[in-house]
């Protein structure tokens, strides 16, 4: 009787397990712009993941464009960008946003 609540068990667990803790992944990406829209070349710009709050950072090129791949969709992560002493208004790419391949542009005031 034992041995078969044990064997129930592990087919049980091992049905759940495949299920537990996976995720999408996906991309972002967007331009980093001055508050006339010009592109803005050798921005930092800061990815935080709000559950670890670890962050990764990409330096736009001439384009102003960054990119970040391989983020877990059932996370929360803030954008924010630098250039020089100026910073963007934080932005927030949400979990319940559904897109794989989010846009998410940010604007800088220079003055």
């Amino acid at each position: 009787m034992l041995g078969r609540f044990v064997f129930a068990s592990l087919i049980a667990l091992l049905i759940y397990l495949p299920s537990y803790g996976q995720f999408k992944e996906r991309d972002v990406w967007g331009l980093v712009t001055d508050a006339r829209g010009n592109a803005l070349p050798k921005v930092a710009v800061e990815l935080e993941n709000t559950r670890s709050l670890s962050v990764r950072s990409y330096i736009t090129g001439k384009d102003g464009r960054y990119y970040f791949s391989g983020l877990n969709d059932d996370i929360d992560f803030t954008l924010k960008a630098r250039y020089r002493n100026y910073w963007s208004k934080p932005k927030t790419l949400s979990k319940f946003d559904a897109s794989l391949h989010p846009e998410v542009n940010l604007v800088i005031s220079v003055e």
